[in-house]
């Protein structure tokens, strides 16, 4: 059995080729999308991808695959929030 199918985890890469191509794996979901940013789910946390004419070429969750073309001018991670409750109740416990 291989490690991915252990963990649940899927493996997670990013591939830019000359600004104008991106390939990302591990993706989970995207949460929203237009010509100027994507956001993507994946299992370490939530990757926001700035541009210019961003178009979603290729979305496959069932793999966790997505390639984007258009100009990429950044890529950012912010980390997974603990939704296991509000700051009064994780205080409390």
């Amino acid at each position: 059995m291989t490690e991915e199918k252990r963990t649940g985890i899927l493996p997670h890469n990013c591939i830019l080729e000359d600004r104008k191509k991106l390939s990302v794996s591990g993706v989970k979901d995207v949460g929203s999308f237009d010509e100027e940013t994507i956001i993507a789910q994946t299992e370490y946390g939530e990757l926001t991808i700035k541009g210019e004419k961003l178009h979603i070429t290729k979305l496959s969750l069932e793999i966790g695959e997505l390639c984007i073309e258009g100009r990429i001018n950044a890529l950012s991670y912010a980390d997974i929030i603990d939704k296991s409750g509000s700051f009064l109740s994780r205080v409390f416990r």
